[in-house]
């Protein structure tokens, strides 16, 4: 018997409220961290006197790091439990940031950020699954509030970052958020409960590992096309504002700035809402919300209304992740949401590039389209996920 299925002495509810508190904390420094090294990546690029193309290629090597350990993470779950490996590898991911400011070359960058983003995967899968342990023990829906506190967490690392870059050297930056964060984590990670024991599967699972059904599947594929979407926002939307309704300087920032602002609110009151909807009406209506964003952003290109649009966009996003992430939890555990991840995270890191391949032939109005039809397809294709989902549940 694994730790993770182990027989423990039951959660009382204060120490669930306890772990949701905690965990609320590390997501928030897991947003911490990709604020306060987004903000830096131009100091490092001066330092290292850097190409565009190296700084995408140091950018690729966080991606790539992190599709190497979301796939593993579910066993290693499995077998320590959610609770124990979140608080190790919490620690470590903060202690990550430091080495690519110590780094004298691109070569060694590359390999402190590969191995940045490799812990970052494993703790994204973690401290999700441990997310919907507090929220089964709870018994109401926190997942979306979860996904906002990392919002909120990139929006203090951009603010630190806007106070102290230009007032304090960069590696001293760095290491007042690694050794705060890392003091955090600590404490946080003392408060974390055990998972609920997962039903013994009915046929061997040859070696510990979720086949990929058509649950997986279908959702993996979903989870893909809306952080398509998300990256496709987050990428895109300064350029679209720059380049296609020609805002000059700061102000191509105003649709950015609308969609995070936007995700962000969706998602601090985002669990009100599943209480009340539900999960399937969330991620139909959400995702349908954005294909209109979108659609208004493109299709009517003057700042207000596309600024209005992308504001749409951000708000039926919101919810989208969080969901899948949660259903996956509970539908099939911490292996399920290391799979369903895997295949989202796999839309987020290829998507923008995609778009960029289809601007350059077609232009970033047909481009951005892409985002629109992924809006489109997840919210037509969610009746027949969570149909799938409910029928996995009752089996």
């Amino acid at each position: 018997m694994t730790s993770a299925q182990s027989t423990h002495p039951a959660t009382t509810r204060h120490q669930a409220e306890q772990a949701r508190q905690a965990v609320s904390l590390i997501f928030l420094l897991n947003g911490l961290l990709y604020g306060t090294w987004a903000v830096n990546i131009p100091g490092v690029r001066d330092h290292l006197h850097l190409s565009a193309a190296q700084v995408g290629l140091a950018l690729l090597a966080v991606g790539v790091g992190s599709l190497t350990t979301m796939p593993l993470t579910g066993h290693w779950i499995a077998r320590w439990g959610s609770d124990r490996f979140t608080r190790a590898v919490v620690v470590l991911t903060m202690l990550s940031l430091a080495p690519p400011f110590l780094m004298p070359g691109l070569p060694a960058l590359l390999v402190s950020l590969v191995l940045m983003g490799a812990l970052n995967g494993a703790l994204d899968i973690s401290m999700n699954a441990q997310g919907v342990t507090v929220e089964k023990t709870l018994a109401r829906p926190i997942m979306s509030r979860l996904h906002a506190y990392f919002s909120l967490g990139g929006v203090v690392g951009a603010l630190l970052g806007t106070l102290l870059i230009g007032r304090v050297p960069m590696l001293t930056h760095a290491l007042l958020v690694v050794g705060v964060s890392t003091l955090l984590s600590v404490w946080a990670g003392r408060a974390l409960i055990p998972d609920q024991p997962a039903p013994a599967p009915a046929q061997p699972d040859g070696g510990g590992k979720i086949p990929m059904n058509p649950v997986v599947l279908l959702l993996g594929v979903l989870c893909a096309l809306g952080m398509l979407a998300e990256g496709a926002n987050y990428d895109w939307a300064s350029l679209y504002f720059r380049d296609i309704l020609h805002l000059p300087g700061g102000a191509a920032g105003i649709g950015y700035a609308a969609f995070v602002a936007a995700m962000t609110s969706g998602r601090w009151f985002g669990d009100l809402l599943r209480a009340r909807a539900g999960d399937e009406q969330i991620v139909r209506w959400g995702s349908a919300l954005t294909a209109l964003g979108l659609g208004l952003a493109l299709l009517v290109p003057h700042p207000v209304a596309a600024t209005l649009g992308f504001a749409l966009s951000g708000l039926g996003l919101s919810n989208v992740v969080p969901v899948m992430y949660g259903t996956a939890g509970h539908a099939l555990h911490g292996k399920g949401i290391a799979q369903v991840a895997s295949l989202g995270y796999g839309g987020f890191l290829l998507g923008p590039p995609a778009i960029g391949f289809v601007a350059d032939h077609f232009g970033l109005r047909a481009a951005l389209g892409i985002a629109l039809l992924g809006a489109v397809l997840v919210a037509v294709l969610s009746a027949t996920a969570f149909r799938l989902v409910r029928k996995t549940q009752s089996s």
